[in-house]
């Protein structure tokens, strides 16, 4: 059967042969055996569904195997023949494109050299499904290959729930992952209810098919990397021969090296996961690989001496790191970590002391101990920080809540007010201020033609726009416009791309904008050869709420509010968003997060014009205007100059109250 035909099909109309997992690739972890046998039953009956009941004797038996040995029913036997990644747009059976964009997106999300833990649907994070299981990815191909301009396919956590009537204008696809009554929304219930089949962890891009490799946060990382360095250094000092210590290589922290060197460092990145160490050295996102820390020792000190611009993976646990340097006296300039932490006792943290595969056999057989040593591990890798930041290392939380799960161990890293911790997150203190507050964030592209020229095309127009727009720019945007045009002119010499030919930069409205007027008349004139797809990563002004990283610097007490992100989707959906989608759980954790994400398809016509300028201008100025009402200086200036060019934009503006007034008054010592 061509490819075509096999997409055509969904679920196969004769068995397919048994198969088993590739051991050429990374695979998730066995998870929790955490149901009991009558929810085991349960888990099988809603793994059989998908399929014809002549077939359910033999599957029960096979599914009943894959759920004792994984923790999981991931249905490999009904894995494709085909190769997977991100075709062509045109290669697609499709009735509209838009329905073919989001084709090619899903299978970029799975293309082994994009994903995490391919065979499992895993995209990154450890834990970020782009569907639960097989007959899902079967039959939500088979769905879009089918649908028209005016159905649209509702996705229920992985699970395809249908095609619905709907009209051109509305959205070809919503998305929904993790939405759980908030009760049943703690690490435990992810690990039950994904087990039965009736949920998933999204991520941020993976359920949303919007995931671009590494590349996705090579820029906010980069951001952050250049302007930590500059409030450690100041802005004068070259960060040549300076290190960066972190940690994780798995899915998109393997951006972290290569946002080092961009940046003009020395990155030094822990990696417990040889595969992942080792995909990542192969692909090029890190310059060099040592496995013994001795060596490590002599390189890094080489590398400062001669002042390099250098990246090494270190094959070990970033808590010997840690401690090794520390004794050794090796100054560390920025420390920070990009674990997955939101997923602790599942992979998303290995403690120091145990190999790989012990920590992996551990968290499946004994998971209490797992967790013991998982904490005792936070303690150990804080206490290591907190030596360094006493002599002059500038540590920051990364958002992967590393202080979170090091606070719940009991590790020294609370502030002296026992509330706050004592080290700031990058977001409170450079891209919430920087970046977030004036409507700066991640918006991406994909260009369907799969063509390298079309991508460089991109880069192009999008460095005029920006150059253009810097001309009559504020002061309080000159620097940011500044570094995202050095970073788009400088993006094809950096080899970002992984999987769909895709590009990112940080631009707030205006800017993003223009750049997709911009390629919309591109394509209509034949300058790009095919449509391109518009996203942007979750991690923005507008689409999340996390109190802990991306409404970190919400500071009026609404940052435990999930109302803008939920107004993002809604907003979006209906101002001419392609697909949209909204999750519970990111890269804080499972019931810490809410996030909405997008996606629009450019096709050269002036639908698309009114869409993209609709929908991107709510997309980033719902964000600021909740920041502007929860008194965020740098908020309150871009909402103020918004109104003043934008005829029909009223919001809501707050009046600042005397400190002297409420000082005044008696409060009581209650907290």
């Amino acid at each position: 059967m061509t490819f075509q035909d096999q997409i055509l099909q969904g679920i196969p109309s004769t068995l397919p042969a048994r198969k088993s997992p590739d051991p050429s690739f990374s695979h998730a972890p066995k998870r929790k055996d955490i149901l009991s046998p009558d929810e085991k039953k349960l888990a099988l009956r809603n793994a059989l569904r998908y399929f014809p009941k002549a077939w359910h004797e033999e599957l029960a038996k096979e599914f009943f195997e894959e759920l004792q040995q994984y923790g999981r029913i991931y249905m490999y036997r009904f894995m494709p023949d085909y190769e997977m990644l991100a075709r062509p747009i045109s290669e697609y059976p499709a009735k509209c494109q838009q329905a073919a964009a989001i084709m090619l997106m899903i299978q970029n999300n799975l293309d082994p050299a994009v994903a995490q833990h391919p065979q499992e649907l895993i995209t990154y994070g450890g834990n970020g499904a782009v569907f639960q299981n097989w007959a899902q990815y079967l039959l939500t191909m088979k769905y879009l290959a089918e649908m028209t301009e005016e159905q649209t396919l509702h996705m229920y956590s992985g699970h395809p729930m249908g095609l619905f009537p709907s009209s051109k204008d509305a959205p070809r696809v919503v998305v929904t992952n993790g939405m759980m009554i908030p009760n049943y929304s703690k690490p435990d219930d992810w690990e039950k209810y994904n087990a039965l089949g009736v949920t998933q962890y999204g991520q941020m891009t993976a359920g949303s098919y919007m995931y671009i490799g590494p590349q996705g946060i090579v820029h906010g990382t980069t951001i952050t990397v250049m302007n930590a360095f500059r409030k450690k250094l100041g802005p004068a000092i070259n960060p040549k021969g300076k290190v960066f210590l972190t940690a994780g290589l798995g899915g998109m922290s393997g951006a972290q090296p290569k946002a080092g060197n961009i940046a003009g460092c020395i990155t030094v990145c822990a990696e417990v996961n040889p595969k992942a160490a080792y995909k990542r050295h192969e692909q090029g996102w890190v310059d060099e690989l040592i496995t013994d820390l001795d060596n490590l020792v002599l390189r890094v000190r080489q590398a400062q001496q001669n002042e390099e611009v250098v990246s090494i993976a270190f094959l070990g646990n970033v808590v010997d790191v840690w401690e090794k340097f520390d004794l050794e006296n090796i100054t560390i300039e920025l420390g920070s970590d990009q674990t997955s932490l939101h997923n602790p006792w599942a992979g998303g943290y290995y403690p120091v002391g145990l190999g790989f595969e012990e920590a992996n056999e551990m968290m499946a057989k004994e998971p209490e101990l797992f967790k013991n040593k998982v904490q005792e591990s936070l303690r150990r890798h804080a206490a290591a920080v907190n030596r360094h930041a006493a002599k002059g290392t500038y540590f920051f939380d990364y958002g992967n809540a590393f202080l979170l799960e090091a606070s719940r161990a009991g590790a020294d890293v609370m502030a002296a007010n026992g509330i706050d911790f004592k080290y700031p997150s990058y977001v409170q203190d450079i891209l919430g201020p920087m970046c977030f507050d004036y409507g700066f964030g991640p918006f991406r592209w994909v260009c369907t033609s799969g063509n390298p020229e079309d991508l460089a095309k991109t880069d192009q127009i999008a460095a005029e726009v920006l150059k253009q727009i810097k001309n009559s720019a504020p002061p309080e945007i000159q620097q940011q416009l500044q570094d995202n045009i050095t970073w788009i002119e400088e993006a094809g010499k950096n080899k970002l791309v992984v999987g769909s030919q895709a590009r990112i930069l940080y631009a707030d409205a205006e800017g993003r904008i223009e750049i997709a007027k911009a390629f919309n008349a591109a394509i209509q004139s034949g300058e790009i050869s095919a449509p391109i797809v518009l996203g942007r990563d979750h991690h923005d002004v507008s689409g999340t709420d996390s109190p802990f990283r991306e409404t970190s610097n919400i500071y009026d007490g609404s940052k435990f509010t999930a109302d803008m992100a939920i107004h993002n989707v809604i907003g979006d959906s209906f101002r001419g968003a392609t697909w949209v989608s909204i999750h519970n759980g990111g890269g804080v954790g499972w019931g810490e997060v809410i996030n909405g994400g997008f996606g629009l398809l450019l096709d050269g016509s002036e639908e698309a014009n009114r869409r993209l300028q609709s929908m991107l201008f709510y997309d980033v100025n719902n964000g600021i205007s909740r920041r502007a009402w929860a008194r965020n200086e740098e908020a309150l200036f871009a909402i103020k100059r918004e109104m003043e060019r934008t005829p029909g934009l009223k919001v809501t503006l707050p009046e600042m109250v005397d400190e002297e007034i409420l000082n005044d008054l008696r409060f009581g010592n209650k907290k």
